[in-house]
């Protein structure tokens, strides 16, 4: 018998594949680098997931040729529009890789693992930040989330260009003294800032590597330098803006609702930021619900799979239960 699920949580830094059987068991869980299609294209992204799932198949002793399950879940970070996802569902009908195919972007991936019916409001930051939301009656909101052209603020490598902006500025005499600068430095173990942007301009430290200094940005702003602590501020007031004006659209302001949040960025200081995420949502729903995910959200893309073939609820908790150890890239 086939997997019941491929399920793919793709994103920009790393690519999550379980394999589920019927009953919700997870049968393989394998862990695989960032394939965005945004950023590799469609061909190279739908190889890497090719690859991963042969790896999945090949773990759980299984045939390693297509067809790899029943039906395809694919969450994935760069399909942000409507026409994105349309275009991956046909390409990843046309490998054959199941019987059926749906995909979503990467948040309601994080929606679906984080609540038990799929309805309710996800943030989502990681390398970007987004927010989807589900009614109860199906109806969906959501943003382009492709980057400042279409409002987004926030996000790590934003985050990342932003204390490195405020550490150059302190340097040279153009801004105000910040203790973003000496933990730039020692951060990248450099003796100036301008060695940093040297050293991006020159790819002799890829542009990822901005990404890392969230933690960073973080740290300071515990110590309670003013322009780390705006920065932080301003983060939480972009998520608040983003839950809120999706409960608003979808009318969830006047009844129990859940936003869960989760990334990268959130996985590590999503508890320092969620007193103030939740007094912002607060003033507009009284009785949400903001919670951090701890499930991963290939989870949720396996639990979206599973809703879709109409497995039965005894399946859905059993995966919802799951604790995956993929095996693989920094697994």
């Amino acid at each position: 018998m086939r997997p019941a699920v491929l399920a793919i949580d793709g994103g920009n830094s790393k690519t999550d594949v379980l394999l589920v059987a019927a009953d919700g068991s997870v049968l393989a869980a394998v862990r695989g680098p960032g394939a965005s299609p945004q950023h590799v294209g469609v061909r190279r992204c739908l190889d890497s997931l090719a690859s991963l799932a042969r790896r999945a198949a090949a773990l759980a002793g299984l045939p390693t040729a297509e067809p790899f399950a029943v039906h395809t879940a694919a969450c994935l970070a760069g399909a942000d529009l409507p026409r994105e996802e349309a275009e991956l569902r046909r390409a990843i009908e046309e490998r054959g890789w199941s019987d059926s195919a749906t995909v979503d972007n990467d948040t309601f991936a994080l929606l679906r693992a984080g609540t038990d019916d799929g309805v309710g409001v996800a943030v989502v930051c990681g390398a970007g930040i987004n927010a989807v939301g589900v009614a109860p009656d199906g109806r969906t909101s959501r943003f382009p989330a492709i980057g400042r052209i279409s409002g987004d603020w926030g996000g790590g490598a934003f985050l990342g260009q932003e204390a490195l902006w405020w550490a150059v500025r302190a340097e040279d005499g153009r801004g105000a003294p910040t203790e973003l600068l000496p933990a730039v430095l020692a951060h990248f173990g450099a003796r100036t800032a301008a060695e940093v942007v040297e050293a991006l301009h020159f790819d002799e430290l890829p542009a990822t590597a901005l990404h890392g200094l969230c933690p960073v940005l973080f740290e300071v702003a515990e110590g309670g330098d003013a322009i780390a602590c705006e920065l932080v501020d301003r983060l939480a007031e972009e998520i608040g803006l983003l839950a809120t004006v999706t409960l608003r659209r979808l009318g969830l302001l006047d009844g129990p609702a859940a936003v869960v949040l989760g990334g990268g960025v959130l996985a590590g200081a999503g508890r320092r930021l969620l007193p103030d995420i939740t007094r912002r949502c607060a003033k507009v729903s009284p009785e949400v619900e903001v919670r951090v995910v701890e499930a991963p959200p290939v989870i949720g893309a396996g639990l979206l799979g599973l809703d879709r073939i109409g497995a039965d609820p005894a399946a859905l908790r059993r995966l919802a239960r799951a604790e995956p150890r993929p095996v693989g890239q920094d697994a």
